[in-house]
């Protein structure tokens, strides 16, 4: 009898602490509406220094660094009026392309941000226009670095929008969405399926809902988990995916490279567990 009692009381508390367990899993994976919500996200710019941040130029002259990442009321200016109104054009040194990283690694995470273009212009701007960029899963911070780049970038001449490209340096891969004419991307829920993909451009549709040249902000936002995918999002619309990602983890960095930009409310919000791709494409 006494052994029956024993054996009852164990079961009853293994059966305790597994529900517990359970109960300590399923709390880590954010539901959906959680996923979704403005809820979690945590300021990684204070606005006034670069505490959890370093900038590097192709040049190393971190003097000059200090002038092109400027800080002002709040929000990083690049190329400000200290800068003339055509810098460097064309001279083929591109000393200032650079990148201003988080010093801490990411994996699993929303990062957001807002910029807007401004009138001054630099380096190979003939080539690119007004181009900048965010490059993440960093894991060399060369200019340019090894990481996965969400394109910043407006070609005033086509007047075509090129934010939220993906762009796949050298150490870097994934799987794409390409539409029809193989260079496109085109949304799953619209057909797009991950497959693997030559080059190291691979474009946003055209779209009508961005800011140029008219003194507005745009939202940008990045969804990656891990290894598993990335989902490029522009003023709340998917404009980009990939899948497959490699490197899975790394910093974060926001250029300077053809032209004056303004970046201000940079966030994250970071998951301990991987969130489903679908609860983003709904």
């Amino acid at each position: 009898m006494n052994c029956l009692v024993r054996v009852s009381a164990c079961t009853l508390i293994c059966g305790l602490i597994a529900t517990a367990a359970g109960a300590e899993t399923e709390a880590t994976v954010p539901s959906a509406s959680t996923a979704l919500s403005n809820e979690g996200f945590k300021p990684l710019f204070n606005g006034e220094n670069w505490d959890g941040w370093y900038l590097k130029l192709r040049s190393g002259d971190q003097e000059m660094a200090d002038k092109v990442f400027a800080i002002e009321d709040g929000v990083v200016h690049v190329f400000n009026k200290n800068f003339p109104a055509e810098y460097n054009l064309n001279t083929g040194t591109n000393d200032t392309h650079g990148l201003f990283y988080t010093k801490k690694k990411y994996s699993k995470y929303i990062f957001r941000f807002e910029y807007k273009w401004g009138t001054r212009i630099a380096n190979n701007f003939g080539q690119w226009q007004y181009d900048a960029g965010c490059y993440y899963h960093v894991i060399d911070d060369k200019i340019w670095p090894v990481g996965i780049e969400y394109q910043i970038r407006y070609n005033q001449i086509t007047k075509r929008n090129h934010t939220g490209d993906l762009i796949r340096p050298g150490g870097a891969d994934y799987l794409w969405f390409p539409g029809v004419d193989g260079k496109t991307f085109l949304h799953p829920n619209q057909g797009g399926k991950a497959t693997e993909v030559k080059g190291w451009l691979h474009l946003v549709p055209e779209i009508d809902n961005f800011n140029a040249l008219n003194d507005q902000w745009n939202q940008c936002e990045i969804i990656v988990m891990g290894a598993q995918y990335a989902i490029h999002k522009l003023n709340g619309d998917i404009v980009n995916m990939a899948t497959n990602l490699k490197p899975a983890e790394g910093i974060i960095g926001l250029q300077s490279e053809t032209a004056e930009i303004y970046y201000r409310n940079i966030e994250i919000k970071e998951f301990d567990e991987i969130i489903p791709m679908e609860t983003f494409l709904k």
